[in-house]
């Protein structure tokens, strides 16, 4: 069984609350933050950014770092954070806790995968699997920052059945064009994301290609030409700037065409595995903190002997897994040096069908 669950998705707020930028958050069941939720990292721009969030009404919050939440990376502000803060330091390590403690309902990813499970009587009672990371590939003295021969190897950890993928950065050629027309995104990135093919993917970073897109996967990779179905990408088209409507996309039939995307987890068994007690439980780490899910999968196929094994999943997750909904949800909607003033984007809605977990519940 399969139930609505709205998500209400923001990125790069850069410190300002959604008074101060001029919108409202629509109600919904997950609240969704792709990064830069400051400008500089500072103590009081956590405070401010997590504040907000700590009060707004959802029954989980999923946020990930962005590259200018410096603080939130203990190891770039070890070495370069006096030439942003001077005399000033701030405690990288209370930084975090003020994310990770301001309330029992967020969900704070460091590269790191999460199993939730919504329980709210009202609520939808559905589960998914997510992954989120701060990463971004850029050139700059900011955080999170990776090389190119890097990517590679950072992506391959996003687990085969995570059902929603939440980056900073966005993948090479979907919602991440400057205003020059350049691809921002990484394609590292994209790579992965054909391979795991979640339902959603969201991202921010390049705040002018805000928006979203429907990518419908090849059956072999998307660099091939020799797939059966032809690689697809339906841009979707939102109210403009400084309109009053709901920026919706919809993508459980009713509105627009369901997603063709039946997920892959065990969802019973996922179920299971969380502990009575708790509705999100995240995941070990096996390398800093960061999941090595992908290469724990290849390293008992090949202890197996049956390295088929891994390539049978992927094959599976394919007939399964067929399209994508990428979306960019930057609320800053021009970057520095801001011409013509600060512009803000309002949120993305996104429902998404997700299964029921809970039993005896009706549709």
């Amino acid at each position: 069984m399969y139930r609505k669950t709205r998500f209400v998705c923001v990125s790069d707020t850069h410190a300002y609350t959604p008074s101060e930028a001029g919108y409202k958050l629509s109600p919904g069941d997950v609240l969704i933050h792709a990064g830069d939720l400051t400008n500089q990292g500072s103590m009081s721009e956590l405070r401010r950014t997590m504040d907000w969030i700590s009060k707004a009404d959802f029954e989980v919050k999923i946020i990930v770092g962005g590259n200018h939440d410096i603080t939130l990376d203990p190891s770039f502000y070890a070495e370069y954070g006096s030439s942003f803060h001077h005399q000033n330091l701030e405690d990288p390590q209370k930084c975090i806790q003020v994310v990770m403690e301001s309330s029992p309902s967020i969900v704070f990813l460091r590269h790191q995968s999460a199993l939730i499970r919504l329980t709210r009587p009202d609520g939808p009672n559905t589960l998914f699997k997510v992954f989120g990371s701060p990463h971004s590939q850029f050139k700059g003295n900011w955080a999170f920052g990776y090389e190119d021969a890097d990517g590679p190897v950072l992506w391959d950890q996003i687990p085969l059945d995570a059902d929603v993928v939440v980056t900073h950065t966005p993948p090479h050629s979907h919602c991440d064009r400057k205003l020059t027309g350049e691809s921002k995104g990484c394609k590292a990135l994209r790579q992965a994301l054909s391979d795991v093919r979640p339902m959603l993917s969201i991202c921010g970073h390049v705040h002018e290609s805000r928006g979203y897109e429907r990518v419908r996967w090849p059956l072999t990779s998307p660099s091939s030409c020799a797939g059966v179905e032809q690689y697809s990408v339906i841009r979707g088209v939102l109210p403009p700037l400084g309109s009053k409507k709901q920026s919706l996309v919809d993508l459980t039939g009713k509105k627009a065409q369901r997603l063709d995307n039946d997920g892959f987890s065990n969802y019973g068994l996922l179920a299971t595995s969380l502990p009575p007690s708790q509705d999100t439980v995240i995941l070990p780490s096996s390398r800093d903190g960061f999941p090595d899910t992908n290469q724990e999968v290849r390293r008992q196929a090949q202890q197996m002997n049956n390295q088929n094994d891994f390539d049978d999943r992927k094959l599976e997750i394919r007939s399964r897994r067929k399209e994508t909904c990428i979306v960019n949800a930057a609320i800053m909607a021009n970057s520095w040096p801001h011409r013509g003033g600060k512009k803000f984007n309002t949120p993305i809605v996104v429902d998404l069908e997700l299964p029921v977990w809970k039993e005896g519940t009706e549709q």
